[in-house]
């Protein structure tokens, strides 16, 4: 990341900087599209997934079919844009408990002939469950509905290809697994000419570069989507975490993680937390969930042991990938245990008990 910032200040200081910037996107496009097993012409390049959740939706007619099945363990930046198209008509049918645990079976059980799409995290922000995306793509095919799959907490870290998936709609962002910057999204479209977005800008033409602000032009490819200028310095970098993806041995990085993950799961419960993972290996994700009521706070003083995690509601989690060594989880457990002692010996700073 450091490296593609710095050729993106060497430059910024030549003549044609916006001509090597837009390289630099069709670069992550290209990537991208070659990580999931699309076309170039499928791929979008968005700001971030809900705006790209927007443009796939918005073109969308709610007529003879309104529902729109969802989960409770969406995430709410995804969520919140399937909850905004009850205004144009939409009925959002949720599926899995209230607490936001959710498995395959209960999509099937909920999939009708009034479904209109069904969206599918890839796996769960939360609590990382990884849903079987083809056997929902099949049940929503069989029933007329069309599928999309947010895959930011799967994207990186694990094999996606859209055909074996068999989704009309894919998401992902490159602030994580990407080894990117927060700034830039990706939306793949099986059929984009298909779709006409509510949202559009300059990007969004047959060519850009016309500047016919007289003409309103949506080209057959997933560019259709686009908007406006998208973020220069997320675009160098997620060219550079995508090259750096296409390194690895995706397979091998799963395998790879959930062994460090079912390490940190025994040792962090035998340290009396306790952990949510999904009950078989297939179904979990590259992430665990530490329960913990004061997450946030948990969180802060990691960091300052130079150990970053994410909080979310009542959850740490902690995230694996490639680079992630056993050194790395011996840390994890060692601070955990610190911290545990700590918040005893003085005002509790997020006792999970």
């Amino acid at each position: 990341m450091d490296q593609a910032l710095t050729t993106m200040l060497d430059d910024l200081a030549r003549p044609g900087f916006w001509g090597a910037a837009e390289e630099q996107v069709s670069d992550a496009r290209r990537r991208f599209a070659r990580l999931i097993g699309a076309e170039v012409d499928q791929v979008a390049i968005l700001p971030n997934v809900s705006i790209a959740a927007h443009q796939a939706v918005s073109g969308l007619r709610w007529r003879r079919r309104r529902d729109l099945l969802t989960t409770t363990a969406e995430f709410p930046g995804v969520a919140h844009v399937w909850l905004s198209q009850e205004q144009r008509g939409a009925r959002v049918r949720w599926c899995g408990t209230p607490t936001g645990r959710v498995n395959s079976a209960d999509y099937l059980g909920a999939i009708t002939t009034d479904t209109a799409l069904v969206s599918v995290p890839a796996v769960t922000h939360r609590d990382a469950t990884r849903l079987n995306i083809r056997r929902i793509a099949d049940a929503a095919h069989a029933a007329g509905a069309a599928i999309i799959v947010d895959a930011y907490q799967a994207a990186g870290v694990m094999l996606l290809h859209v055909d074996a998936l068999r989704c009309d709609y894919l998401l992902a962002g490159t602030g994580k697994y990407l080894l990117g910057l927060p700034g830039l999204a990706f939306l793949y479209a099986r059929h984009p000419k298909e779709s006409t977005p509510a949202l559009t800008g300059w990007f969004g033409r047959c060519d850009p570069h016309a500047l016919d602000p007289t003409r309103l032009d949506f080209p057959t490819h997933a560019r259709r989507f686009e908007t406006g200028t998208p973020s220069v310095a997320a675009a160098y970098t997620a060219a550079a975490g995508l090259s750096l993806i296409e390194t690895l041995n995706l397979a091998a990085v799963r395998t790879h993680t959930q062994r460090l993950l079912a390490s940190a799961t025994d040792r962090l419960s035998a340290q009396g937390e306790i952990v949510q993972r999904a009950q078989t290996a297939d179904e979990r994700g590259a992430h665990l969930a530490l329960i913990e009521p004061h997450a946030w706070a948990m969180a802060a003083w990691l960091d300052n042991q130079g150990i970053a995690v994410a909080p979310r509601r009542n959850v740490i989690r902690v995230a694996t990938h490639a680079y992630t060594s056993d050194n790395d989880i011996d840390a994890l457990c060692d601070a955990i245990a610190v911290y545990r002692v700590k918040s005893r010996t003085r005002a509790p700073i997020g006792a999970s008990r």
